[in-house]
C-alpha cells in the first residue's frame, strides 16, 4: 500500500539504521536520524502502523524494530523509482538543452548571413565519431520499447522501436542495466558482432529485442552522421548578384537551401575533405568555383570554418556568394564567429 511521507521517512530510517548496525532501531534513534520533529509515543505508534502492515517486526519484547521482506522489498523499489525520476529529470534537461542548443545555432546562422550579406548554413553536431554516454530504455505500450540515446556532449537522440514480445518493468529494467554495461564509452566502431552476439546470449529468452534495440541505437548513429541537421539562412540574398540571379542558377541554389540534402551532402564534404588532407584544424578555407564539393555551386565560391563542442563534437560553418565575393570581410568575418562559438561552447563544459 501506499505509505504517507511520514511512515515513509520512519521505514526508511530504521531500514537504513538497520542496514548499518545489524541492531533492532528504537523511536530514540529514529527520533536522532530521521529529521522528524515528532514525540518518541508518536514515533511508537507510527511504527505499530507499520509493524501491523507488515513493513517491520519486533524480534522480542522490549526490542526496537527490524524490517521484514515486505519492508526490505519497499525500500529497494523506492531505490529504484528515485533513480528513475533522477535520470528522467536529467534527460529532460538534456532536452531542453538540445532545443536551446537549435535556437542558438539559428541565431547564429542568421547573424552571418547579415553580416556578410551572402547566403549563409551551418550544421549541428554530429555524433558519428563520438561515444555512448548511456541509453535509458522504457515501456510506453505493449510490444514497444522507447530507447533514448545520450552521446558524449549530451547530445540525444529517441526512436520508439517495436519489439517481438511483451516486456515487464522489472525485465526492461534489467536489459536496460546489461545494456548500458556493455556499450556506455563506446564508438559505433567498437560494436561489433562478438560483442553484440555476448549481449544476446547474456539477455537469454530476450535476445532478439536486445538485437533490436541494438540495431536501433548502430542507425540513429549512421543516420546522425549522414544526415545531420542543417541550418540556413540569407538564401534570399544570392539575388543581389546578377551572375547568381538568372532564372536556372537561382532556381539551383535555392533548391539547395529548401531541401538541404546537398548541404548535408556538401557538410559532408568538406569534413571529409578536411581529414583526408590534413587540414582538419578548424582554420576558414575557401573553396572558389569547381573546387567546391558540390556541382550545383560551382558558380560561387563557398567558405567554411569548422566549430567544436565538447567531446570533441564539431560542426561545420559556411558562407556562399558569388566568385566576387568580399573575401577578406567573409574570412574576418568567419574567424571571429568560429572563435566567439569555441569559447562559448568551451565555457559551458
Amino acid at each position: 500500500m501506499e505509505l504517507d511521507e511520514r511512515k515513509n521517512i520512519i521505514l526508511k530510517t530504521i531500514i537504513r539504521n538497520y542496514l548499518d548496525t545489524g541492531e533492532p532501531v528504537g523511536s530514540r534513534t529514529i527520533s536522532k536520524y530521521s529529521g522528524l520533529n515528532l514525540s518518541s509515543a508518536t514515533i511508537r505508534n507510527e511504527m505499530s502502523d507499520l509493524e501491523e502492515l507488515g513493513y517491520i517486526e519486533q524480534p522480542h519484547t522490549s526490542a526496537g524494530r527490524i524490517p521484514t521482506d515486505l519492508g526490505y522489498r519497499f525500500y529497494v523499489d523506492s531505490i529504484q523509482q528515485d533513480s528513475e525520476k533522477k535520470l528522467a529529470a536529467s534527460t529532460n534537461l538534456m532536452l531542453e538543452r538540445v532545443e536551446r542548443l537549435e535556437m542558438l545555432l539559428k541565431r547564429i546562422v542568421k547573424s552571418l548571413a547579415a553580416d556578410t550579406d551572402y547566403a549563409a548554413l551551418i550544421s549541428g553536431p554530429s555524433i558519428g565519431n563520438n561515444k555512448i554516454k548511456y541509453l535509458q530504455l522504457s515501456v510506453p505500450e505493449e510490444g514497444k520499447i522507447l530507447l533514448i540515446l545520450v552521446m558524449e556532449g549530451n547530445v540525444i537522440r529517441n526512436e520508439l522501436v517495436t519489439i517481438p514480445e511483451k516486456l515487464d518493468y522489472e525485465t526492461v529494467r534489467n536489459l536496460d542495466i546489461m545494456l548500458n554495461n556493455h556499450l556506455a564509452g563506446l564508438s559505433l566502431e567498437e560494436i561489433n558482432t562478438s560483442l553484440v552476439t555476448d549481449m544476446m546470449v547474456q539477455s537469454g529468452a530476450h535476445g532478439e529485442s536486445v538485437k533490436v534495440v541494438i540495431d536501433t541505437v548502430v542507425e540513429l548513429i549512421e543516420h546522425d552522421s549522414e544526415n545531420g541537421e542543417v541550418f540556413t539562412s540569407g538564401a534570399k540574398n544570392i539575388f543581389k548578384y546578377p551572375e547568381l540571379s538568372d532564372a536556372v542558377r537561382a532556381t539551383e541554389l535555392i533548391t539547395a537551401f529548401e531541401e538541404k540534402e546537398q548541404l548535408k551532402e556538401l557538410v559532408k564534404e568538406v569534413t571529409t575533405l578536411s581529414v583526408v588532407d590534413g587540414s582538419d584544424t578548424g582554420e576558414v578555407k575557401v573553396y572558389i568555383g569547381g573546387e567546391g564539393p558540390v556541382k550545383n555551386m560551382q558558380n560561387c565560391s563557398l567558405v567554411t570554418a569548422s566549430y567544436e563542442m565538447r567531446d570533441g563534437m564539431k560542426g561545420v560553418i559556411g558562407v556562399i556568394g558569388p566568385k566576387r565575393m568580399d573575401y577578406e570581410k567573409v574570412m574576418s568575418t568567419m574567424q571571429s564567429m568560429k572563435e566567439q562559438m569555441d569559447r562559448a561552447f568551451r565555457d559551458q563544459q
